[in-house]
């Protein structure tokens, strides 16, 4: 996928020593959490919360359609003839659509809290393609003139980019360079999940039901042969339920805890509940339903998006803004998610919300049918017309109103 590299990066001369190096700032670094397990960005993936979690949210906003503007006047129109819009809404190289590059920007940020697209560029500056490269074998430093570059590496080769080539999208941190990743923050709470899954799968799989201590007053010559067979017979959970035949005076003494009582099912719950906070994910979302009602589902879905899509809209679209668009365009031009969609009710709602907005004159007909993706009724049939309720005046025009209906009616008025 990434051969594109070996011809599209520009090789540069190694810059200088850092002055202020951002990659050997204070860290939170992956490794082994307190439950004893190893935790990084691939092997939290194996947690199905995590793994849920990322899904929905990446998806989420590669599905929403991203589109190139500029503003005119009070308001802005689409620039479907720039460059740009055919690569953020379509094609962004010659190997992905649109949709799978913005997933996997999202999964970059999520898992490793930075996100690093390659900019290629024509000679006048056009972009002409964007690639995204693996957080993991990026380094991020300052020059001697404090300017940053960035240090890719590649096969044992390391490429050296200036910041122009690179659009790095930066997730929460301390710097305000550099994200960090949410799965080193949590890395305790994400190995607890994996160290309840590990003991759930070796509890089924090798220990013994019933488990425990078998005893005899006499002495037995091979106590490995007993202990095989015992765990031949009855041990793994297909032999859960069979029924232990003791010979030879051998008594059983459980030892084992019950699942119930080490609370084995609520800690796997509480985890779920622990990884959709990391993510900001309502758990209904990951399918766990304990605390949704059809009452609070749609509200908790819009709380989802106001408070855990949007954030991510802006971060993508100001990079975007800041370093796609050529020098004398910005502040003229710029790329927007359209969420809306995201936002709208269920079918009455919406129905409701129309209509007031059609009586009070800030929506016509064809604004909202284009908003339900319907053709628009044509302009001659007033399918573009601003409508308004006439039976409201201003209140200082209620008593004129009033004189002159009173006069027309051949009564005088006072």
């Amino acid at each position: 996928m990434f051969n594109f590299l070996k011809n599209l990066f520009k090789a540069r001369d190694k810059p200088q020593a850092p002055q202020d190096a951002v990659s050997t700032a204070p860290r939170f670094f992956m490794g082994q959490s307190v439950a004893g397990k190893v935790v990084n960005e691939r092997s939290s993936m194996q947690t199905t919360a995590v793994f849920a979690c990322v899904r929905i949210i990446a998806e989420t906003v590669a599905s929403l359609p991203l589109h190139t503007y500029r503003y005119l006047g009070d308001g802005k129109e689409k620039m479907v003839d720039h460059p740009l819009y055919r690569l953020l809404h379509d094609e962004p190289n010659e190997e992905m659509t649109s949709f799978t590059l913005r997933e996997t920007i999202m999964t970059h940020l999520l898992l490793w809290g930075n996100a690093y697209l390659q900019i290629i560029r024509n000679g006048r500056g056009d972009v002409l393609a964007l690639y995204p490269l693996l957080p993991d074998k990026m380094t991020v430093d300052r020059d001697s003139k404090g300017k940053l570059y960035y240090s890719y590496n590649k096969e044992g080769q390391t490429h050296y980019l200036r910041s122009d080539d690179i659009l790095h999208i930066p997730g929460l941190g301390f710097d305000g360079v550099m994200g960090y990743s949410p799965i080193a923050l949590a890395k305790n709470a994400i190995g607890l999940s994996l160290a309840a899954e590990e003991y759930g799968g070796k509890f089924f799989a090798n220990n013994a039901r019933p488990s425990g201590i078998l005893s005899t007053a006499g002495t037995i010559k091979d106590p490995s042969k007993v202990r095989d067979a015992w765990q031949a017979a009855y041990g793994g959970s297909g032999n859960s339920n069979k029924v232990a035949v003791l010979e030879e005076g051998l008594q059983y003494q459980p030892i084992s805890m019950p699942n119930s009582d080490a609370q084995f099912l609520e800690t796997r719950k509480f985890q779920i509940e622990e990884i959709c906070r990391i993510f900001q994910v309502p758990p209904h979302m990951v399918a766990d339903l304990s605390k949704s009602s059809f009452s609070n589902i749609e509200n908790q879905s819009i709380s989802f998006v106001v408070h855990t899509v949007r954030p991510w809209l802006v971060r993508i679209e100001q990079a975007m803004n800041r370093k796609l668009f050529k020098a004398e365009e910005k502040g003229q031009c710029f790329v927007s998610f359209n969420a809306s969609a995201l936002m709208r009710g269920d079918y009455k709602s919406r129905m409701d919300g129309y209509a007031i907005g059609i009586q009070n004159g800030f929506f016509s007909v064809n604004d909202v049918r284009r908003m339900e993706n319907l053709d628009p009724i044509p302009a001659e049939e007033g399918g573009d017309l601003y409508l308004t309720n006439g039976n409201m005046l201003p209140l200082k025009m209620a008593g004129a109103y009033a004189k002159k209906a009173l006069q027309e009616s051949g009564v005088e008025g006072d």
